[in-house]
Parts: structure tokens; sequence; C-alpha cells
């Protein structure tokens, strides 16, 4: 990512969102966090399922964004986009080759493109040399940095007090949880930062690291640079800010998934969190997805035993503890919600909720009084 006006293009230009066949809350998390966190700058989503309807028909949120069926629609609605977002990123990360017309029209039309892909269009020689033709930038938000260290516990050199989200699995809310705990703190009155760990983090943050793209012995060096940023209170080009009180880390993958287990390591060591938020989706007895569907995930007691377990030996410290549990209930009665909330607190003796359904102040309060307890003499 480019630094000064590119970062800020990044971070406010007007979109055209590309979802199509798959725009939904799981389907095409970075289109429908864009639209949850940044709907202003949301001009259209892109899927000819729903052309017609607005978001916020389809998702219940997002309120009159039109979902149209084609760019060129999407180009004429107002206010005219200035950039076109990859809402989606499938399974591996490759570029669909229905895609690229799309794309290729949009730079022929001056918008710049955010990709969250692990396919770089920077490195297409097609798309660049159209980029580089038309006055364009490619915004490959998974590119990492080419000078990342290893990790050497230099987290643990914050004053901020630093908090992790964790999952039972993938796609759970760690990056929504860390979000909503971030603006209800700064509403509070606490200096609150965020550090991105994945391409719609550093969407709506206009920086970070999307550590899942990291070669892995650099996972954790990643992990501590975004940390060492957000408690610096920088903009990501050096942290030159006054600093924070508290940094909300957003988790990645899950020590539950055979899959992507590995990042989630990386990111605790590299972040030595003072606490975990863990997140749970409890619509899900199993591993998301059919490839790993054959994993049974356990209680979430023992969850937390694993999570806990495996920080404690690299951070002896520090408590590193989960604090407080967190749920994603989007896909089931407000009920069964309610009674997955409690199930949450007695099983783990934790204070639970769906910050979105329910609201984050259990979750706040867990954070501010572990943070007294640990600047405690």
């Amino acid at each position: 990512m480019s630094p000064g006006p590119g970062r800020k293009r990044l971070s406010s230009s007007r979109l055209a969102i590309l979802a199509e066949g798959a725009f939904g809350v799981e389907t095409a998390k970075t289109a429908s966090s864009a639209v949850r966190y940044q709907p202003e700058r949301v001009s259209s989503v892109i899927d000819s399922r729903f052309a017609g309807r607005t978001v916020g028909e389809t998702l219940g949120f997002g309120g009159d964004i039109p979902i149209v069926a084609t760019f060129a629609e999407a180009l004429a609605t107002e206010p005219r986009p200035e950039a076109l977002l990859v809402g989606i990123a499938p399974q591996g990360g490759q570029l669909p080759e229905a895609w690229r017309a799309v794309l290729t029209a949009a730079l022929e039309a001056g918008l710049d493109i955010i990709s969250g892909l692990h396919f770089f269009l920077g490195d297409d020689p097609e798309l660049a040399a159209l980029a580089e033709r038309r006055g364009c930038t490619l915004f490959d938000l998974r590119k990492p940095p080419p000078d990342l260290p290893v990790g050497a516990g230099r987290a643990m050199g914050t004053d901020a007090f630093r908090v992790l989200t964790v999952g039972t699995d993938c796609n759970t809310g760690k990056m929504t949880v860390s979000l909503e705990l971030q603006r209800a703190l700064q509403a509070r009155g606490v200096r609150a930062g965020f550090a991105a760990t994945g391409q719609t983090g550093i969407l709506i943050a206009g920086t970070g690291i999307a550590v899942d793209a990291v070669v892995s012995d650099f996972i954790s060096g990643a992990a501590e640079r975004v940390t060492l940023e957000a408690a610096r209170g920088g903009d990501g080009e050096g942290g030159d800010g006054e600093g924070v009180d508290i940094v909300l880390v957003e988790g990645q993958g899950s020590l539950m998934h055979p899959g992507y287990s590995g990042v989630t390591h990386g990111l605790l060591h590299g972040t030595l969190p003072h606490a975990m938020i863990l997140t749970w989706m409890p619509s899900r007895p199993r591993i998301y997805g059919g490839n790993h569907s054959w994993v049974v995930l356990p209680e979430l007691d023992e969850v937390i035993r694993r999570y806990e377990d495996a920080l404690a030996w690299a951070c002896p410290e520090v408590p590193g503890r989960v604090i407080g549990v967190s749920l994603a209930t989007y896909d089931i009665s407000e009920q069964r919600a309610a009674d997955a909330v409690e199930h949450a607190r007695e099983v783990t003796g934790l204070p639970a909720t769906d910050p979105i359904r329910f609201g984050p102040d259990p979750l706040v309060e867990a954070i501010l009084h572990a943070r007294e307890a640990h600047a405690a003499p």
C-alpha cells in the first residue's frame, strides 16, 4: 500500500462493491463489513441476483444503498464511485476470470481498485499496465510489506493494554467485536486503537497487515508491528500519535481449525495480549466448511483452556487470559440467541453478549476491569 495520498484514497474513496453471486454476511464478508461500518462510502453493490433491491432489504442493515446488476449501472449511480472494491474473498483468494472484464472496465473508467484477494492485482501485467496508463491505483490489501521482522516480544514493551480477539472457528466475528469495542470504549472517553490484521479490517482502518499472506516465519513479527503502531496511536506510517490506552487486535483463524491454526499461533505470540475475547457462533457445532467439517468443536471452557495454554508459556508475566465471550447469532432467532448467551455465561463464568444484537457493554466492562487490575500495584 502506497503512503500519503494513496492511503487517504484507500480509507475515504467512494466505492462500488463487486459481490456478484455472493452478496451476504458470510459469503461476502468484505462487502458486508464495508456496508456495516462505512455505509457513507458505498455508492452501490453489484450482484445481479438482488438487482433492484436495497442493501438494507437484503442484509437487514445498510439502508437504501442500491444493488445493481452490472458495473455500468454502478458507474452511473450517484454519487459516482471513485474505486471498485472486490467484496468477495473466495477460498484460495484467486481472481475468477469472469471478474477480469469488470476490473478492466473499472480501470478504463478511471476508478482505483481495492482487492483483498491473495492474487495480487499489481502483479498482473495486463491490469498493472492499464492502471498506469489510466492513472489509477491497485490497492492489494493482502500484500505484506517487504521488511517484516521475526517476532521478538516487543509488544510487551507497550504501555497500552493489549486485547486480542480469538475464535472457536474462522468467521465468527473477531473483527466485528473489535470494531464494536473500539467504538464503545471511545464513546466512554477511552483512547482505544484498532490493529487490523485482515483485508477487511485494513479497508476500514486504512492501514494494517494481512497476516494470512505473510510467510510463516514472520507472522508474529507482523502482528507485533501492527500492535506497536496501534499502541502509538499512529497512522500506520510510523505511529507518531499520542498513544492509546487500549489496543484491540483483530484476530484471524482459530486454534481449532486445522487449516488456519498457524496464523492464530503467530498472532498470539506476536501480540502477547494481556487479555483475550473469545468469539463463538452457536449454530456451528463443527468447523465451518465441507473440507474441515469432520472437526467437532469442543465446549467453550475447553476452547478457552487451549488458548490460555498456547499463550501462557510465551509471556508468563502477563495473565493473557480470556475475559469474555462474543457471540455471532445473526442466523438464529432472538430467543435462541439469548439462550446461547446464557449458556456461554454458565459454561465459562465470564461476561458474554452478541455485540451487534445485544450491545457490547458486558465486554467493555470486562476489558476496563481487567485493565484496572493489571495496572494495580
